[in-house]
């Protein structure tokens, strides 16, 4: 359907890495691609980008902080680039100590403090690997290192993402959290239509605040860390460990600190292979989810 005549536009916004083969579809056909399926880059960054360029195709990112990003680069060189500033919530338990968090319920886990989103992604934002997903994203999308990249929390989450040049400047992109306002940017860009909307009033939206995360109580940004250095085969095997295991913790068949578990012992396994086809990077995947499992059922006899 995305390769046919049909659409010259396609949203891609199926979530995981279930995503993937109708992304690559749309790049393959030189479509205007908007992005909101982070995993396709996790998995196959290299081979998605390489193709949407060999095939004309336009990538303009969904997810709230690289549209900000991508707003910001606007105009600029990568090379007077110095940083890219990844904001995040923190999620429902930021601030709480890890040891607080073992007996939480995928209810109170998927109950995100500022945006309204699906089950998988909620989660995600709890244990701050949503974050660790979005910093591999970015590495590709905008062409930049790891060293390049960082993550604030920022609970009030009016700060969409920043971008900070050689010169010392920082441009920072604020709005309200809906989702509607990166979707139209995307769905209009380069042009931008007048919508009655909700506005950010400045003068209510109080203080904003900016902290460090701690990887210590949530360590599946460091995962997510670990694996981009990695690079290779290693993020496609994060994500689909982190696939299986937060849909063992929203059946409550594990607890909320096992997802890092189940991630940490599959990364820490399975070897990586680098300059890897698309049948290389399934087979990953494949593998990563079967002992994945396999590590749920370990945990959850135990338990």
């Amino acid at each position: 359907l995305v390769s046919g005549d049909a659409c010259d536009t396609v949203v891609a916004a199926i979530v995981g890495a279930a995503g993937l083969p109708s992304t690559l579809a749309a790049a393959r056909a030189g479509k205007r691609l908007l992005l909101a399926n982070k995993e396709s880059l996790v998995l196959a960054g290299e081979l998605l980008m390489r193709d949407a360029r060999a095939h004309g195709a336009t990538i303009v990112p969904i997810d709230s902080e690289h549209n900000a990003i991508f707003q910001c680069l606007h105009g600029h060189r990568l090379d007077e680039v110095c940083s890219i500033h990844l904001t995040a919530s923190g999620g429902p338990f930021y601030g709480k100590p890890r040891a607080a968090l073992a007996a939480v319920s995928p209810r109170e886990a998927a109950s995100h403090p500022t945006w309204d989103m699906g089950a998988k992604i909620s989660v995600d934002s709890a244990t701050l690997m949503n974050k660790g997903l979005e910093v591999i994203e970015a590495m590709w999308l905008f062409g930049l290192p790891l060293d390049k990249i960082d993550v604030v929390i920022h609970p009030q989450s009016i700060v969409h993402s920043l971008v900070e040049f050689t010169d010392g400047s920082i441009l920072a992109h604020l709005g309200v959290t809906d989702m509607k306002f990166p979707i139209l940017f995307a769905l209009t860009w380069p042009e931008r239509v007048p919508v009655a909307m909700e506005r950010l009033d400045l003068t209510r939206m109080g203080a904003l605040t900016f902290a460090a995360p701690d990887f210590r109580e949530f360590p599946c940004l460091q995962l997510a860390l670990d694996a981009a250095r990695a690079g290779g085969t290693a993020p496609a095997a994060l994500n689909a460990a982190n696939e299986v295991a937060v849909e063992a913790f929203c059946q409550s068949r594990i607890g909320f600190l096992q997802i890092s578990e189940v991630v940490e012992r599959v990364l820490n396994t399975l070897p990586v292979e680098h300059d890897a086809d698309l049948d290389v990077i399934l087979s990953t995947d494949a593998a990563a989810r079967e002992m994945a499992r396999q590590t749920v059922q370990a945990l959850g006899a135990v338990a």
